[in-house]
């Protein structure tokens, strides 16, 4: 149940992000962020949500991507550093051209990224448990808030 929830998941944001007006796709591939620590101390907890995405994407590939376009991972390493998460962001954002983000395990990190997300109009899924009282347009915020645990 879990794993189709996610994939159903991967595959609906996807295909929101192409409602987006700053597409940004090559002719046949969409590009998809991944913004998780791949060094430093959350490096334990996040290198498993990017080994996570990467392989939702590679079976999404295998049934055809997308609306028939191939997913194509940018992966980045903002090092468990929380100013670094918001140059990354704004680098798969800008430099990279990718139409979604997947990323963040801290609350610090995703308060890092909101502003440039806002700033320029981009989606991200936030995929862990947060403290609540947030809300934006441009994330989804996947994990459970306080008052949806037992």
């Amino acid at each position: 149940m879990k794993k189709s929830l996610r994939r159903i998941s991967l595959t609906g944001a996807l295909a929101a992000s192409l409602a987006l007006p700053q597409l940004s796709m090559a002719a046949d591939t969409i590009k998809v962020g991944i913004l998780h620590s791949l060094s430093g101390t959350m490096a334990i907890s996040e290198t498993t949500l990017k080994d996570t995405v990467l392989m939702l994407i590679e079976e999404q590939n295998k049934k055809g991507g997308v609306l028939g376009k191939k997913l194509e991972p940018v992966v980045v390493d903002p090092a468990s550093d929380w100013p670094l998460f918001a140059v990354k962001a704004r680098e798969l954002i800008e430099k990279e051209k990718v139409s979604v983000v997947f990323g963040n395990w801290t609350s610090v990190s995703r308060k890092s990224v909101l502003p440039v997300f806002e700033e320029l109009n981009s989606l991200l899924f936030y995929p862990v448990q947060y403290e609540g009282e947030e809300s934006s347009k441009n994330v989804f915020y996947t994990g459970a808030a306080p008052n949806q645990q037992a």
